[in-house]
Parts: C-alpha cells; structure tokens; sequence
C-alpha cells in the first residue's frame, strides 16, 4: 500500500500526549488573545491561527521544550493539520460554481493560475526558496492562511518557512481588509464589481465579508460566493502540486525532520497524492450531493478551526523566531508585490468580462 494511503503508525499515547497538551495550551492562549482583541477593538485583526504560530514562537524563545513534548508536538504538527483539511472539504461544494456561472468560472480559474505563476516568480526574484516561494504564492492566489496550511504538507514545507509565510500573509491581509473599503468607496465600483473584485484578492472568508460590509449586501454576497469559488481551487492546485512536487523538489536526500511529511515511498500515483487531499476531495463530493447536512458545516467548519490553530502552535513551539525574523524583508516584499500584481489581474479581468 502507498504509504501517503497506509494508516499511519502512531507514536504511543504516553509520548505523544505532554506534546498534545503544550500544544493545545499555547493554542487556548492565543484563542484568548483573539477574544481580548474583540473585546478591546471590536473585531480580532489577528486571528487566533495567527497568534498560535507567535504565541508557541514566544513560548520556544524563552523555554526550549524537551525530549518528553517533541513526539507529541511532531503529532500535532502534522496530523491535526492533515485532519482539518479534510475537514475543510465540508463546508464547499459544486452549488458554489453554478452560482457564479461559467465564464467567471473559467476566469477564476485562469486567475489562479496565473497569480500562482506570478507570486511564485516574484518570490524567487527576491530571493526565496522555492518551497517558501510557492507557500507565498498559494496563499496570495487561492486563501492565505488556510492554503498555505494545506499545501505546506503537499510540499513537505520546512515548518520556518510555514510560520514566516503565514505571519507575514496575515498582516499583508489586515492591511488590505482595511485599504479595499477605501478604493471601492473613491472608485465609484459597483457593490457587485467591488464584492467580485475584494473576492477575487481579499485572503480569508471573513475577510471579504469584513472588506465588502461598507458598500452594502450586494458587494457581501458577490464577495463571499466569488471567495469560495476561489476556495474550491485549493484541491485542483494541491493535487497538481502533488504530482508535480517530486519533479521540482528532487532534494529528498537531504530533508530534515523539520519538514512537515516525510518522503514518501516510491510506488504508484497515489504517493504523489496525500491521502488528505483525497478526503478532502470526498467530503465536498459529498456535500455536493447533500450527504452531508449544511446544519453541520458550521461545527465541522469549528472543529478544522481547533485543529488547524493547535497545529499552527506546535508548528510556532518548533520554529526559531530569529530565523523567521531574517526572512522577514524578502518574505514582506514578495507578499506585497504578490498581492499588488493580484489586484492588478483581478481588476482588468472584470473591467475585461464587463463584470457588474
């Protein structure tokens, strides 16, 4: 059996439960954080994904955890995060294309694409590993945070180079919730061109709705159905970085521990396709055909929210802040221009489809 498909051999309860226990610790702090930040400023601008990888990066600089949490913290690195995205599969589905129709479909898709070229290209011009220059580039075309959690598994992604692409993304994406209101309010775009383009750019889900409020409900349903359109690209693109990962990133001989997957064994297709993104694939077949319940998207929805903070904790406890810290001005500059490049497509290709 391809290994990405066998049941994976877990380490002994006894080892792996103080690392499990840090891990969702540090993660109940940073899901206070966010709740200070709500109470304090009305909304949480750093979301508690965000604020684990930090909070666990603090903990680490002043507390490196011994040999007793390290299995533990490996577990929780790697399959919590593996189970949240299969778990993400719930809440899209096939109703979400046909709502858009099919030229704008096409667009999206072709977008993508595209961005996924052009951020990873600017990436490595200034000076990116590839591996952190596509991480920037999924993030930037597809859904922040949560694409670059999905595909740093596909990848085999070193964990520094997850947490700097998602610290960096994230305050990229409060800087651009909080500038869109602006040029769709002095731009004079329609609720609908504004809520496709804000769609089409804006990171994560909330975002868009936060992003789009000012310019009335038109502009918020346009975002969000758009937004999830631009979800659904996530499989496609992770499945595509499946195959295509051991042709650009050949240098298996000389990965870490560090990474969040193993090398796989060789063996049939299915080695290139982890089995996550076969489940996660499964579950929005199913919720495209009603098998499961749309009641039960938001609590499945909440429970791949614990998993993917906890996992971004272990991953924060495992990552040397300095480390991130270095990489912060290339990392800044490549989200930046990523981002810059992403308006620039999205609003000719709807200025182009005569969108709104």
């Amino acid at each position: 059996m391809p290994r990405c498909l066998a049941v994976p051999k877990f380490k002994p309860a006894y080892r792996t439960l103080p690392g499990i226990g840090l891990c969702l610790a540090v993660s109940a702090a940073a899901s206070l954080l966010e709740a200070g930040e709500q109470l304090l400023f009305g909304k949480a601008w750093l979301e508690a994904l965000v604020l684990a990888i930090l909070t666990g990066m603090a903990v680490r600089s002043f507390w490196l955890p011994g040999d007793r949490y390290q299995a533990g913290i490996a577990f929780t690195a790697r399959y919590f995060l593996e189970i949240s995205v299969v778990l993400l599969g719930a809440s899209v589905s096939a109703a979400n294309l046909l709502a858009v129709g099919p030229v704008l479909i096409i667009g999206i898709m072709v977008l993508v694409a595209t961005s996924l070229i052009m951020s990873f290209g600017i990436g490595r011009f200034m000076g990116l590993p590839p591996r952190m220059a596509l991480l920037i580039a999924c993030g930037n075309s597809i859904c922040g945070n949560s694409a670059i959690a999905a595909v740093a598994p596909v990848i085999r992604a070193d964990g520094k180079d997850v947490a700097a692409a998602i610290a960096f993304t994230a305050v990229c994406g409060v800087l651009t919730v909080l500038g869109l209101p602006c040029l769709g309010l002095f731009s004079g775009m329609s609720g609908s061109m504004f809520g496709a383009f804000a769609g089409l750019t804006v990171y994560a889900v909330p975002q868009v709705v936060a992003a789009t409020a000012p310019l009335g409900t038109i502009a918020v349903q346009t975002g969000m159905i758009v937004k999830l359109v631009r979800v659904l690209m996530l499989g496609p693109v992770c499945f595509g970085l499946g195959l295509a990962s051991p042709v650009f990133f050949s240098e298996r001989k000389n990965e870490t521990s560090e990474n969040i997957n193993a090398p796989v064994s060789k063996g049939g297709i299915f080695q290139f396709m982890p089995w996550f993104i076969l489940g996660f694939l499964a579950l929005v077949a199913c919720r495209s055909l009603g098998l499961i319940p749309s009641s039960l998207g938001g609590p499945i929805n909440h429970i791949a929210t614990i998993l993917t903070v906890t996992s971004m904790a272990a991953l924060g406890l495992g990552v040397d802040a300095r480390s991130v810290a270095n990489a912060g001005l290339r990392v800044t500059g490549a989200v930046i221009l990523s981002l810059l490049g992403l308006g620039a497509i999205s609003y000719g290709m709807l200025v182009w489809l005569h969108f709104g």
